[in-house]
């Protein structure tokens, strides 16, 4: 099963008025899309379908707020419209660190209701068992606070209804376990019991359950969520089993001749939907391993597949049972596109952060404000290195390969040692920051530095003459990240050039992916304040090499 680890955290972002179309209904067609579809780190995504409408929700992991929520016509093209823990009595994501915190959620709507379940990592070994049920009748939100279902260990939990009866599985260690519970208190109704222990690999998790033709399936991931992840099924007359393997098992996976040179690996997490007009879906996770050698950065993302569910059979994905990052050829729902979004970010006219926008832990939000149009960030003495405490700090993910961020900003009251910048950031053993520093004569500088593992180490400083506002940018390839720094916004200087490998997952471990946020830093009862103007994030083009080893 997968490594437990621990945290997340809280926000202040208010809710937009949900039901207003943001879609070009003029703009359609119905061939082809690109995966991933929801791009960076989004990972074990679950999906439910209302009336036209899909919602989906992804795991968040340590970090605040929690359980993102998208909406798409398509099940291509995603906007997301909340997050459903965005409030701190919610989840506690205190005292955890890195890959903690909210681990696989479902999202599933029954009678008016919308349902969310997960695992909150940081609680499992407490007396609230750390699974819980949170509810809603808009998935955009306000969403209730948690219910925990007492006794309940294990992870990925998931439900099912029927016949007016409520029924729960999730993923018990080595095995999938299953459970009735009380439609009122979400409580357990007798001993729960293992129904199916999957097809021998290792980890088996994420169950779901679907019932067609008469029969009951249970979907699942096995083989540990790295490169020999994939998707087995296997079904039965009665709900709690006995469960019998699909023979063609596993339905996707990566690990086969003709898709071992796709830079699309480690392939799993599945959840199936099926559309108004009768076709089959999948959701799944995968990752773009771009670095190469099996290296990765962006995180586990969101992907799509088709699915052929011809009556008594058994699923087959994409026709062969593997997917790539081209779907060119599949025929899809009639798309439709939503308006291209701004990439620029600024505070202008009472702007404020988006739902993208996240924090580590349980952040302490007085520490973030908004005047003359800017954001500013309070400092600390918590730094971006600490594990478990929750630094001044937050951030958006890397959604594409290649792209370049920009922001301006200043530091106010700043004295020695006070740090406000911009960081590339997988955890807190794993970031490249470019900060403006302050100096002992009290002027300021430019410091780039990092943190890997035990290592930390200053590569570059360079003394300013100005306390002015300095714009930061980073040039973001498959290999590198290169940062560079101007005074006045147009003449651009180069600091140097970091490896992206050493800030892959498969260097620093985890399950989530790369961000680039502010943070602002200092010693004991520093006063010190980054004043952020902007940031650009601007796509480039794509990585296309199809080969990744």
């Amino acid at each position: 099963m997968r490594k437990l680890f621990l945290f997340l955290l809280a926000g202040f972002l208010a809710l937009p008025i949900f039901g207003q179309s943001n879609v070009l209904n003029d703009q359609r067609t119905e061939k082809g899309f690109q995966n991933p579809v929801i791009p960076g780190y989004y990972p074990d995504p679950s999906v439910c379908r209302v009336g036209d409408d899909f919602y989906l929700v992804t795991s968040s992991f340590q970090y605040f707020p929690g359980v993102p929520v998208f909406h798409s016509k398509d099940l291509i093209h995603w906007e997301q419209i909340g997050n459903v823990l965005d409030r701190p009595s919610q989840v506690d994501l205190s005292k955890g660190g890195a890959s903690s915190g909210i681990f696989a959620p479902t999202i599933r709507f029954h009678e008016g209701k919308y349902y969310m379940i997960t695992t909150n990592i940081n609680l499992m070994f407490t007396n609230k068992a750390g699974n819980f049920i949170v509810t809603a009748d808009n998935p955009a939100g306000p969403w209730s606070d948690p219910v925990f279902i007492e006794g309940v260990m294990g992870i990925d939990p998931s439900l099912y209804w029927e016949n007016g009866k409520m029924f729960l599985v999730w993923s018990a260690m080595n095995h999938i376990g299953f459970v009735e519970l009380d439609s009122q208190t979400y409580q357990m109704i007798g001993e729960p019991k293992n129904i199916w222990d999957g097809d021998g690999d290792s980890s088996p998790e994420g169950p779901h359950l679907y019932k067609k033709d008469g029969y009951y399936y249970l979907l699942i991931a096995e083989g540990g969520t790295e490169m020999g992840h994939k998707v087995n099924i296997a079904r039965s007359s009665n709900i709690d089993g006995p469960y019998t393997s699909n023979p063609a098992n596993p339905i996707l996976t990566q690990k086969r001749r003709d898709s071992a040179s796709s830079i699309l690996q480690g392939t799993g997490h599945p959840d199936l939907i099926q559309a108004a007009d009768g076709s089959w879906w999948m959701v799944y996770l995968g990752f773009r391993d771009t670095v190469g050698k099996q290296h990765h950065l962006l995180g586990r993302e969101t992907c799509l597949a088709p699915v052929r569910w011809d009556e008594n059979a058994w699923p087959v994905v994409n026709g062969k049972g593997w997917v790539d990052v081209d779907m060119s050829h599949v025929q899809t729902l009639p798309q439709v596109l939503l308006p291209q979004a701004s990439n620029k970010v600024d505070f202008k006219d009472g702007k404020k952060l988006g739902f993208e926008w996240i924090y580590t832990n349980n952040p302490v939000l007085d520490n973030y404000s908004y005047a003359n149009n800017q954001l500013l960030l309070k400092a600390t003495s918590v730094k971006l290195d600490d594990p478990t405490r929750t630094p001044t700090f937050v951030a958006r993910r890397q959604t594409d390969v290649n792209c370049v961020v920009t922001t301006s900003m200043s530091m106010k009251n700043a004295k020695a040692g006070d740090r406000v910048g911009l960081t590339v950031y997988m955890e807190s053993r794993g970031h490249y920051d470019v900060a403006l520093i302050g100096a002992p004569d009290g002027s300021q500088q430019i410091e780039l530095s990092y943190r890997l593992g035990e290592i930390k180490h200053v590569a570059k400083t360079v003394k300013l003459n100005s306390k002015s506002a300095v714009q930061f940018r980073i040039d973001v390839t498959n290999s590198h990240y290169a940062f560079s720094y101007s005074t006045d916004g147009k003449e651009f200087l180069p600091l140097a050039k970091m490896d992206s490998f050493f800030l892959s997952t498969e260097t620093m471990g985890g399950f989530t992916g790369i961000l680039f946020g502010w943070f602002a830093e200092g010693e004991a009862g520093t006063r010190a304040v980054a004043a952020i103007d902007w940031m650009d994030y601007q796509p480039g083009s794509e990585y296309k090499s199809q080969s990744a080893f």
